[in-house]
């Protein structure tokens, strides 16, 4: 098996969902002179009083107008003493607001911090949509090579799903359900395999 040398390859950020905002994840992209950029939960424990108060919850914290745009550093509990993160209050939605950080000390941009978070959103897109239209975790086979030809079927069958939807101005999901209902209608018009019952 052939090994990568992370720092070797060419990327200099990255994005990541809230289940990899682990302290050992997060110091190992530190530790590969790379950005971090990712979503903490809101009741993770923070401290952005430099250890005069308790950990509270992210969502409890309390934002000026200044830490609101340009954002604040905070303290992770149980990273280690001198590690500190930026935090970006982000409203997503009208329901809904994200809490980012990132290894970037100099970020404070908080407009800047929401597209390139945006490029995550992208990324969650591109696994959901491989997951519910191609069938690529259906697979049961155990050999490696058969695994790896199966996911490059799958991502090969996604892209053309998506290049035929951005021609026809759909949805992946509506042109594969049109397929489908195309499918099914004329089946039940003519069926390829007649029953008879006897």
């Amino acid at each position: 098996m052939m090994r990568v040398n992370c720092k070797q390859l060419a990327f200099s950020k990255v994005l990541m969902d809230s289940w990899y905002a682990s302290q050992k994840l997060m110091a190992h992209i530190d530790g590969l002179g790379k950005v971090y950029y990712c979503p903490l939960e809101k009741n993770r424990l923070v401290d952005d009083t430099g250890g005069g108060f308790k950990y509270k919850p992210v969502e409890k914290l309390e934002w000026t107008s200044q830490e609101f745009e340009s954002g604040k550093l905070i303290k992770i509990r149980n990273f280690p003493a001198n590690k500190k993160v930026k935090l970006f209050r982000v409203t997503v939605s009208t329901n809904r607001t994200e809490y980012l950080v990132t290894n970037d000390l100099t970020q404070q941009d908080r407009t800047e911090v929401k597209k390139v978070c945006s490029q995550r959103w992208k990324i969650e897109e591109f696994h959901r949509e491989l997951k519910q239209l191609t069938g690529i975790e259906a697979y049961q086979c155990r050999k490696a090579l058969i695994q790896r030809n199966h996911i490059a079927c799958a991502i090969l069958a996604w892209n053309f799903l998506k290049k035929i939807a951005r021609m026809a101005g759909k949805t992946v999901y509506q042109l594969k359900h049109k397929l489908l209902s195309d499918y099914l209608k004329q089946e039940l018009k003519d069926p390829a395999i007649r029953c008879v019952l006897v």
